[in-house]
């Protein structure tokens, strides 16, 4: 709703959230609490755009980025970002909206939007997504078996997340079951940055610790009555990609890998326990997201 509009036609101007347009402007837009918004789409979408005008800006969701045509070169270019920034601030209520594209990272296209918490025992000044990464919604219970609030899950240090429906795995690709690399999980193949932007990452093996410890995590109902509400998601088989567990057990990767390049370490919880542990680097286990 525009609370206040001023149209002079004299002058050809028009005046949204102020009376007096400034003299030079065209349209003049006065706020402290809301932006400018313009059109968003995806990359197909943008380029199926017919005869586009000189100068139109476009946002596209595929990669985040604002392009504007121009008709000398016949292209969209793109409008080049500084290095400077700043994050959405995290506390409890606030969220973080995200369109995923299928491909390379997301195993389907889909917009989700995740609730940001902060003040986490042992891990106070992270800011976390209070949701598994990929999930269409918060899970409802501890031993909520549902695919929409189990999200994706993923093999240590490979990009690609699967969704697992119960009965069919996307993408239904042949499945990686065997990873034996002397590697921690690169940043470069960190779902949580690819799919949420610079800054966000998997939690260190240490950081769960922490977690765990500080909140007297003994058993699933503690992640669970966290503020981090984290479920039995289950996971995915290291030799068939088959899904397991779901309703039951937690898996949540750490980017840690153990003493053996074959392993790496993640949080398990379940009605009897909750500690860290070591587990074969090709099963695929869930992903939960924070920031510094």
């Amino acid at each position: 709703m525009i609370a206040l509009c001023n149209l002079n036609e004299a002058a050809g101007q028009i005046g949204i959230g102020t009376t007096t347009p400034a003299a030079s402007a065209l349209v003049d837009m006065s706020s402290t609490s809301k932006g400018l918004l313009i059109p968003r789409m995806t990359q197909t979408q943008l380029q199926s755009i017919a005869s586009p005008a000189d100068g139109l800006q476009v946002f596209c969701t595929t990669d985040g980025k604002i392009y504007i045509y121009v008709s000398l070169l016949a292209q969209w270019k793109e409008i080049a970002y500084g290095e400077g920034g700043f994050a959405m601030p995290c506390s409890i209520g606030s969220s973080l909206t995200v369109t995923h594209e299928a491909g390379s990272i997301a195993p389907v296209t889909k917009t989700v939007t995740y609730g940001l918490v902060t003040s986490i025992p042992g891990e106070p000044s992270k800011c976390w997504i209070s949701s598994n990464l990929g999930a269409s919604q918060q899970a409802t219970s501890v031993d909520d078996n549902t695919q929409a609030s189990a999200g994706w899950y993923w093999q240590f240090n490979r990009m690609q997340g699967y969704k697992h429906d119960g009965t069919t795995r996307t993408p239904n690709t042949p499945w990686i079951m065997s990873i034996n690399e002397n590697s921690n999980w690169l940043i470069s193949n960190d779902p949580c940055a690819l799919l949420l932007g610079a800054g966000w990452r998997l939690p260190t093996s240490t950081e769960w610790t922490n977690v765990d410890a500080s909140g007297g995590w003994t058993n699933s109902s503690g992640p669970w009555n966290s503020a981090l509400k984290m479920h039995a998601a289950g996971y995915l088989v290291f030799n068939s990609g088959l899904l397991d567990l779901r309703g039951s057990y937690g898996f949540y990767w750490s980017s840690s890998q153990d003493i053996d390049s074959f392993v790496g370490r993640f949080l398990l919880f379940s009605i009897g326990d909750c500690a860290m542990s070591i587990g074969i680097k090709a099963n695929g286990y869930s992903g939960r997201c924070l920031r510094d």
